[in-house]
């Protein structure tokens, strides 16, 4: 993008920038000053402002959009004192646009607003801008900044320019602001205080798990070191296959937690609609918001949606391949990790279980892994009635971590509530019996 040339120092202020760019276009424009042969230099400080901007090495135009988009939120009259500056008798400018709000009094800043500090009447640079802006510039490409759509008819770049929710509360605060489930992003964070050591897999599983742990660490590396991202597909999709209880939810917590990424459960609730067309409308609110974001994204009991597609019957089961096929391009276009959870390999369709990179069974825990578990998670620090041992426990019930966990939960509460100095072998037996007939499950456990 263009760039001035030589030699103002701006003290500090980000504001103080944008004010001199502002004053500069005006005194062109309106005063008919001639354009001064200047370069701006700033000093960057440790604010979450900064940072940003050094990491991201955005040019002085993408900086000036920046602090234009979040100076609503910090001096709601900045614009409007500047140009009272120039127009003390008040007056029309159309050139400059900008808008008032419902609640806020001052001018907020449209596309119009920001080409015309950039660019003034200069109809060249306008159409430079507008192109390099929606089509190079990360600021548009990774959504940090977005252009309100306007009504059908009015000009494009009449619509506000938004400088999107979490960045206005991170360059404000100092502090990431995590999205919170809602119409518009339909997942919650997934956080464990558990690690590795607490997860009970097969030799096989743990393998492969560690196989996406690579793709994690050193996929930059393979894709842009070693020159292979014209060769492979951006992103990474796994299936995870098993009963419920058998870890795939806590193995995706893990991988987030100990690479730095957030995971995000995707509520399939909120995302599959009845209504046509929704689907995807939903699907693709969250695929946007996430696309640069670095998370994980999990879909629990992904069969719902990304279940076998059905012949076509009528046009709803029309719409519901096409919400399908819909899914397939955004997954495959996704640069991220993508995980899909289903109780069954079976039933997923075989069009997504082809694009998978891998499919990791979670097999029920086999008599080792089951002893394993009771170890882990049995209290250190109150005995068990003689009566029963864990090794008994692990070779009588087949069943799986989160069953073996809320059956320790439940023994133990009865335990602390009927003030007892050892965990009975009966509430043992009460929270393994409570299990299998949450599952629907028969059983001759006696108690």
């Amino acid at each position: 993008m263009k760039s001035e040339i030589a030699d103002i120092m701006i003290e500090n202020s980000f504001y103080n920038y944008l004010a001199y760019r502002i004053r500069e276009r005006l005194k062109l424009e309106l005063k008919r000053e001639p354009k001064r042969n200047t370069e701006i230099r700033f000093q960057l400080d440790n604010s979450k402002l900064s940072k940003f901007i050094y990491k991201n090495q955005f040019s002085k135009d993408e900086i000036t959009i920046i602090i234009l988009a979040l100076i609503s939120h910090v001096l709601p009259s900045f614009i409007n004192d500047i140009l009272e500056e120039f127009m003390p008798n008040g007056g029309e400018l159309p050139e400059f646009g900008g808008v008032k709000g419902k609640n806020h009094r001052g001018i907020i800043p449209t596309g119009e607003t920001m080409l015309y500090i950039l660019a003034g009447k200069d109809i060249e640079y306008r159409r430079y801008l507008i192109d390099y802006l929606f089509h190079e510039s990360k600021l548009f490409k990774n959504g940090i900044i977005e252009l309100e759509k306007v009504p059908y008819g009015e000009p494009y770049m009449s619509g506000k320019i938004i400088l999107t929710q979490e960045y206005v509360h991170l360059f404000l605060t100092g502090k990431e602001l995590k999205p919170q489930l809602s119409q518009d992003f339909p997942a919650s964070l997934i956080t464990t205080d558990l690690e590795w050591n607490d997860l009970v897999l097969q030799e096989k599983t743990l393998n492969d798990v560690k196989e996406i742990e690579n793709w994690l660490a050193y996929n930059d590396i393979l894709m842009n070191d070693w020159g292979m991202a014209s060769k492979i597909k951006p992103g990474y999709r796994v299936l995870f296959c098993g009963l419920p209880g058998t870890g795939k939810t806590l193995t995706a917590g893990l991988l987030g937690k100990h690479t730095g990424k957030d995971v995000y459960r995707v509520d399939l609730s909120m995302v599959v609609s009845k209504y046509i067309g929704e689907t995807e409308k939903n699907l693709s609110k969250l695929f946007d918001k996430s696309i640069n974001k670095d998370w994980i994204l999990f879909f629990d009991e992904a069969d719902s949606i990304f279940g076998k597609r059905t012949n076509v019957r009528d046009a709803h089961d029309k719409y519901a391949n096409q919400e399908v096929s819909y899914l397939l391009q955004r997954i495959e276009a996704h640069p991220g990790l993508i995980i899909l959870a289903s109780n069954f390999k079976n039933n997923i369709d075989t069009a997504f279980t082809r694009r998978f990179n891998n499919i990791i069974e979670f097999e029920t825990p086999n008599y080792e892994e089951r002893l394993m578990l009771w170890k882990n998670n049995l209290p250190k620090n109150i005995e068990l009635e003689a009566s029963i041992t864990i090794e008994e426990l692990a070779k009588r019930f087949s069943i799986t971590g989160a069953n073996i966990v809320n059956a320790v939960q439940y023994a133990c509460l009865k335990t602390i509530a009927n003030k007892e100095n050892k965990i009975l072998k009966r509430y043992i037996l009460e929270g393994v019996k409570r299990e299998y007939t949450k599952e629907g499950k028969t059983t001759n456990i006696s108690v």
